[in-house]
């Protein structure tokens, strides 16, 4: 019997590793294939994109200018130009770089970390935030957004 469970143990743990290989190799090519960068002035960020229909839509609409408002001295936030997909959940915490649809029609990229209790449907988010919060200030901003 112990060795039942002792390979049946191996065997989940070989497919738990199989599984989280796959999905990183996804993640990666996704980023690959759909990469997406977000200019604010002369300073260019890479954005690591997730795996969704919102997120598809979005890149599907790129190069994108958007100006983005300030709100809360934490995010900035822009009426896209037509609807995404969505599948919001509540995150709970936010972190600076996250790149979230709020509704169906309204960008957010953040640029602190805070407790929310809002819905939002996750689009990726910004790979280096060490300047994001300089980068955006907090007044008004253009961002463009553009595939690799």
């Amino acid at each position: 019997m112990r060795t039942t469970w002792l390979g049946l143990l191996a065997s989940m743990l070989v497919l738990g590793s199989y599984s989280t290989m796959n999905e990183a190799a996804s993640a990666a090519s996704l980023t690959q294939n759909t990469g997406m960068w977000m200019t604010v002035g002369e300073q260019r960020f890479a954005i690591t994109l997730a795996d969704n229909a919102a997120t598809r839509a979005l890149v599907a609409s790129l190069p994108l200018t958007l100006d983005m408002s300030d709100l809360n001295r934490n995010e900035k936030y822009a009426i896209l130009p037509q609807a995404l997909p969505t599948q919001a959940s509540k995150p709970g915490t936010i972190h600076s770089g996250d790149l979230m649809l709020y509704g169906p029609d309204t960008l957010v990229v953040f640029y602190a970390n805070f407790v929310s209790t809002y819905a939002y449907t996750r689009l990726g988010c910004v790979e280096d935030t060490a300047r994001l919060a300089q980068a955006l200030g907090r007044r008004g901003v253009q961002v463009t957004l553009s595939q690799n």
